[in-house]
C-alpha cells in the first residue's frame, strides 16, 4: 500500500537520490504541489536531473540550476526562460523515440511524479489528462509519487494504476489550470481557411499546439464524420465532438474513438473528457507509431514550424539563436500522413514573424528538423504550396508565391533564380 502524505510531510530527500532523473506530466498535468516541494528541497537532495515536457508554469527557474540539470525535448512555454539563461539542455529526438529510450536505459527515469484522478469502483486510478510518455516511464521508474486530485478528470486509457503500483500518495482537491491560446490573428484565420479546404469529410486529423490549430478546427463545422488521432487535443475537439462533426465513424482503426496522448486545453475539454469512453488516451508508443499512422486512411497531419526554406526544409526548433520549439512529433506525423492512403502532410505557419522578418527563407537560420525529402504541403495566409513530386526549381516557385509580398523580391534574389530565367 502507498504511504499517505500530507503537504507538510513530503520529504524528497528520502525519495530522490543524487544522480536520479525525475520527470512528470507536461503542461497542466504537472502535479504542482509535488513539483514545488521538490524544487524547494533540492539542496537536501544533491545534484539530480529533471526531464521536462512543455511547461505551463515557472516551477523550474534558472536559479534552480544550482543543483538541478534541466533536460527537455522542447523550448516551449516556461522552458524558454531556462533556454535563454543557458540552463536547459535539449534532447533532440523524435517523440516516437521516447518509449524506447526509457525502456533501453539510454534515458532512464528514476522517480516519476504524477497527477492522478481518484480510483473508480474497480480501484483503478486514471492518468487523467496526460498519458503519452508517462506510460513507459511508469514501467521503469524506481519510485512513483502521485498527487491524487479529486478535481482531475477520470479518463479512459490503455493503462491504469492500482495502489500496489504507487509508493506515495498526496491527496489534493484543486481545480486544474487551463491553457488559453488567445484569439487567432487575421493571418492565422486566413491560414485556417486555406488548411480547412484540404480536409474532406471522413478524414482523421492530427493537430499541434496553439491558437492556429484551434482556429483550423473552428473552420470545420460543416464537415461530417471527422476523426481524431493526435498527440494533443484541446477545447475545439470537445466542441466538434458534441455537435457531431467529429464522430470517428470512418476511422480505419480505433473506429468510434478519439485517440490522443495528452489534453492541452481548458475547462471545456477537461469536463468533456471526464468518464467519456469516446475519448481514449494512449502511450506515445501508439499515438506516434509510424505503422499505426500509416494504417489510418485519409490521415491529415497539421503541424507548424519556425521557418521553411524555398526547398521545403523545415526548422521547428530555433529562432533568434534561442531554442523555442522542438524536433517533437511533427516528422513522425508528417511521415505517417505521407504513407497513409489519401493522407495530407501539412506545415502551417504565418509568412512573417512578430518582428516582421520572413518565415519563408532562402536558407534556414536553425537546424533541419524536417528534411526536404519529407516536405509535403506548406500553408501561409497567402495560399497553399504543395511540394510533393516537385523539383527544387518548382518548389522555389511555389514557396515564393506563399511568402509575404514584401519579402518575395529579396527571396527570389537570394535563391539565385532571376525572374528572367524562370518559365
Amino acid at each position: 500500500m502507498p504511504v499517505l502524505l500530507e503537504s507538510n510531510s513530503v520529504d524528497f530527500a528520502s525519495i530522490v537520490r543524487p544522480g536520479d532523473t525525475v520527470t512528470w506530466g507536461q503542461a497542466n498535468a504537472e502535479p504542482l504541489p509535488l513539483t514545488q516541494k521538490l524544487l524547494e528541497q533540492r539542496h537536501g537532495i544533491g545534484a539530480f536531473r529533471v526531464f521536462l515536457g512543455a511547461s505551463s508554469f515557472d516551477t523550474c527557474r534558472p536559479e534552480h540550476a544550482d543543483r538541478i540539470e534541466f533536460v527537455s525535448y522542447c523550448g516551449t512555454g516556461a522552458n524558454r526562460a531556462l533556454a535563454k539563461a543557458g540552463a536547459l539542455d535539449i534532447l533532440p529526438c523524435h517523440y516516437s523515440q521516447f518509449p524506447q529510450m526509457m525502456e533501453s536505459g539510454r534515458f532512464p527515469i528514476d522517480v516519476l511524479l504524477l497527477q492522478l484522478a481518484p480510483p473508480d469502483s474497480q480501484g483503478r486510478y486514471s492518468l487523467s489528462i496526460a498519458h503519452e510518455y508517462l506510460i513507459p516511464a511508469l514501467e521503469h521508474a524506481r519510485i512513483v509519487v502521485a498527487e491524487v486530485n479529486e478535481q482531475a478528470p477520470w479518463t479512459y486509457g490503455e493503462r491504469y494504476l492500482r495502489d500496489d503500483e504507487i509508493d506515495f500518495i498526496l491527496p489534493t482537491s484543486r481545480a486544474l489550470p487551463e491553457t488559453s491560446h488567445g484569439a487567432a490573428s487575421a493571418a492565422e484565420l486566413a491560414i485556417a481557411q486555406h488548411t480547412a479546404a484540404l480536409i474532406e469529410d471522413g478524414a482523421t486529423i492530427q493537430l499541434g499546439l496553439g491558437a492556429l490549430p484551434e482556429a483550423i478546427l473552428g473552420r470545420l463545422t460543416d464537415r461530417r464524420n471527422l476523426g481524431i488521432h493526435s498527440g494533443t487535443i484541446g477545447d475545439k475537439v470537445a466542441d466538434l465532438m458534441q455537435c457531431g462533426v467529429i464522430t470517428n465513424a470512418h476511422k480505419t482503426i480505433d473506429t468510434g474513438k478519439t485517440v490522443a496522448g495528452v489534453i492541452m486545453g481548458g475547462r471545456r475539454i477537461h469536463a468533456f473528457a471526464h468518464r467519456n469512453d469516446a475519448i481514449e488516451f494512449r502511450s506515445t508508443r501508439y499515438t506516434h507509431d509510424p505503422d499505426v499512422l500509416a494504417g489510418i486512411d485519409r490521415f491529415v497531419a497539421i503541424n507548424s514550424a519556425v521557418e521553411v526554406d524555398l526547398s521545403g526544409q523545415i526548422n521547428a526548433e530555433i529562432a533568434g539563436g534561442i531554442y523555442v520549439g522542438a524536433v517533437g512529433g511533427a516528422l513522425d506525423f508528417l511521415r505517417g500522413a505521407r504513407r497513409s492512403r489519401g493522407g495530407v502532410p501539412v506545415i502551417a505557419l504565418p509568412s512573417i514573424a512578430g518582428k516582421g522578418g520572413s518565415r519563408i527563407v532562402a536558407s534556414l537560420n536553425g537546424p533541419v528538423s524536417t528534411p526536404r525529402s519529407d516536405a509535403g504541403i506548406v500553408v501561409t495566409e497567402y495560399g497553399v504550396a504543395d511540394l510533393r513530386g516537385l523539383t527544387l526549381r518548382q518548389r522555389r516557385e511555389r514557396m515564393l508565391a506563399i511568402a509575404h509580398p514584401d519579402h518575395r523580391g529579396a527571396l527570389d534574389q537570394m535563391a539565385g533564380v532571376p525572374s528572367s530565367s524562370r518559365a
